[in-house]
């Protein structure tokens, strides 16, 4: 950056402009789809607040169905519970949502992903397990919900343990 006098020269103004209109043009003509694909995840607010499984199932959507067509990858035992590391593989046409839950966390919804349509419905991540519990993978795949879960054992508590 060039300074005359502490002022900054006007090339450097104008670079800067020039880069900001750009980011701005390719907004502009990236057009509705991120706004359609979020429309389509309905963040459910009332799920992220149950206390129970059975309370955050119906918030969901409803009790889902056990499944073989859900891969859920979870360790046997977690030496550390706050970083405990679970992935989902979903089978099931047309997946449109993965959720993970862990059965006696405070508050059992750990999180959700949104599959966009033509993609593997595959996610991976780490969550929190406060103690000893089945942690569950529910689908939901053409308006319906599924589930398949795995126990894991923790040595050392992820929720305040």
């Amino acid at each position: 950056m060039n300074t005359d006098n502490g002022v900054i020269n006007m090339d450097f103004k104008r670079r800067v402009i020039l880069k900001a209109g750009g980011a701005l043009g390719v907004l502009a003509t990236a057009g509705t789809w991120p706004l359609q694909a979020l429309a389509k995840f309905a963040r459910p607010e009332d799920a992220f607040k149950t206390e129970a499984l059975d309370a955050t199932f119906a918030a969901l959507g409803g009790k889902p169905e056990k499944s073989d067509q859900i891969d859920l990858e979870t360790p046997d035992i977690a030496e550390n519970g706050a970083v405990v590391p679970v992935s989902v593989t979903s089978k099931l046409p047309g997946t449109e949502q993965i959720w993970l839950l862990v059965e006696k966390n405070p508050n059992p919804l750990a999180g959700g992903f949104m599959i966009p349509d033509n993609t593997e419905a595959f996610v991976q991540t780490r969550v929190k397990v406060a103690q000893t519990c089945d942690i569950y993978a529910v689908v939901k795949a053409d308006g319906k919900l599924y589930m398949t879960a795995n126990e894991t054992k923790v040595t050392l508590g992820g929720c305040g343990g």
